[in-house]
């Protein structure tokens, strides 16, 4: 307000001095005039500046006063606002100092409460190991005793009790396995034996058991002596064109053929057999007629291979798949001719591939295809299932059925397609069925001891025995320390022991047998 007012008067001085200067400017400009009337004009300049400065005064007077009280009562306002606000912010202090007087007597309250309980449980807990002592000392009192009564330390009583729990679980747990093993059996036994059945009907190959050339007869002895020649050169140079060996012995009108190659083997024995009948045996006529027996057994693979293919109509195979398949004709298993066998597992895939809703010419093809590489084991190393998908897939063949169904059909690898499982229970089929295959008595006998043996070797067996053929092994347990549960696991360990340590054809049959007998005498 005070500067309002200097304010005001300093526009006043101005305005006054700006008058008398203006005055004082006139009288100077004035020439030829009277001062008189310069100084009137310069007064009532003056008094109209005088009265021009003190309107001015009194407006700014006015104005600064307003302004003034305005903002008095903007002031008062703020402060009127601000001490309700102190007094609202005082009123919840207060309040919540009266909660907090509460909640402190609430705390009082219980720390009170808690004192007394806790005393009160010193007072239980001193109780407790009072009460704990006396009872160790009466357990301890009564364990003595009981070791005294039973004759037996705790340890050896926990034991006890120990094994008898372990009985009865094992036994339960038996059981149970012998439960949901007979149940999947039941459930899968009808299918798989209606499944088989119509697959061994629809197809049944005229099975021939062709053995490759072991042994050439001869007309008499003294042919032993043009075949052997002078110095032994006729049969070197017949060992030394055909790769085999030559083997003339005592034996009177044979001469026996021996080598691993069962293609080598045929065409030596089918060179020998022409040369004794043609008489003519020297060093240039055994080339001539190896060479010529050599290229009709490439002519037989080739045809063999051709028939196969086109008796399972297959089609779009490699020709070197198609010899190969030829070559398998030489190739025996236990007797049974491996090109057979594969053209029956072939027709057994697609049966039982057709009767499962699946494609019956890929499960034929799988089949056909299955032991291609018995054709080439002799020459290239690994297993005949690997080496048979290698060739396969070197040669042409893409089909992942296929492939799997060739690597996996002895479980070598794990099976991704269903006609990997088509694959091997088609050729345990053919291989399993009676006349399919055959060996050597010393070989049948060892395999029927090695059978009977495993099966004496489990705890509780007191008998075995092998029947069929040795595709059943019967063994008979003691019924006082073997249960029914047990015998249902004795059978599954004796199986297992047999697929990890014996190798025959087809599958075998465990059976246990436990017999209880009652018997009392009437007199």
């Amino acid at each position: 307000m005070t500067t309002n007012i200097w304010l005001v008067l300093g526009v006043g001085f101005g305005g006054l001095i700006a008058g008398i200067a203006v005055g004082w400017f006139a009288i100077r400009a004035v020439t030829g005039g009277t001062i008189r009337l310069a100084k009137k004009d310069a007064e009532q300049l003056a008094s109209a500046a005088k009265a021009e400065a003190e309107k001015i005064t009194q407006k700014a007077e006015l104005d600064a006063e307003r302004t003034a009280t305005a903002r008095k009562k903007e002031v008062e306002a703020e402060v009127a606002g601000s001490l309700e606000a102190v007094k609202a912010d005082q009123a919840r202090v207060t309040k919540r100092e009266d909660g907090l007087n509460q909640m402190m007597d609430q705390i009082t309250d219980r720390q009170t409460k808690l004192d007394s309980v806790r005393s009160a449980l010193d007072k239980e807990t001193d109780t407790l190991e009072t009460e704990k002592v006396a009872f160790e000392k009466e357990r301890s009192t009564l364990r003595t005793r009981l070791e005294e009564v039973s004759g037996m330390s705790s340890d050896q009583a926990k034991d006890q009790l120990l094994d008898e729990v372990r009985h009865d679980a094992k036994h339960e747990a038996n059981d149970l396995m012998e439960k949901i093993i007979s149940e999947a059996n039941t459930q899968a036994r009808s299918k798989s034996r209606e499944i088989t059945l119509q697959a061994i009907q629809r197809f049944a190959s005229d099975h021939v058991a062709e053995s490759t050339v072991r042994s050439v007869r001869i007309p008499s002895d003294d042919m032993k002596g043009k075949v052997i020649g002078r110095e032994g050169r006729n049969i070197r140079a017949l060992e030394q064109a055909t790769g085999v060996d030559i083997l003339i012995d005592d034996t009177p009108g044979v001469i026996s053929v021996s080598c691993f190659d069962p293609i080598r083997r045929a065409i030596a024995g089918k060179s020998l057999e022409k040369l004794v009948a043609d008489g003519r045996v020297h060093p240039s006529r055994i080339e001539e007629v190896v060479e010529e027996m050599k290229e009709q057994i490439q002519e037989r693979i080739i045809k063999a291979g051709n028939d196969a293919v086109m008796e399972t109509n297959i089609r779009g195979l490699h020709p070197k798949i198609i010899e190969a398949a030829g070559k398998m004709h030489f190739r025996t298993s236990y007797g049974q001719n491996v090109l057979r066998h594969s053209v029956e597992v072939a027709f057994l895939c697609q049966v039982i591939a057709d009767e499962l809703g699946l494609d019956g010419e890929l499960a034929r093809r799988c089949g056909f295809l299955h032991d291609i590489g018995k054709a080439m084991d002799h020459e290239v190393e690994g297993t005949h299932p690997q080496i048979g998908m290698d060739f396969c897939k070197k040669h042409g063949e893409k089909a992942e059925a296929v492939l799997n169904a060739i690597a996996g059909h002895h479980g070598d690898i794990p099976s991704t397609t269903p006609y990997t499982p088509i694959v091997m229970a088609a050729d345990a089929i053919s291989s399993a069925r009676p006349g399919a295959r055959r060996e050597s008595m010393e070989m049948y006998v060892k395999r029927l001891e090695q059978l009977e043996s495993l099966a004496k070797e489990q705890p509780g067996v007191t008998e075995s025995f092998a029947i069929q053929a040795g595709r059943e092994v019967r063994v008979i347990v003691d019924a006082k320390s073997i249960s029914d549960g047990e015998a249902f696991a004795i059978s599954k360990r004796i199986a297992t022991r047999i697929e990890e340590e014996m190798t025959f054809p087809g599958e075998i049959k465990v059976t246990v047998l436990r017999e209880v007998r009652a018997e009392s005498t009437a007199r």
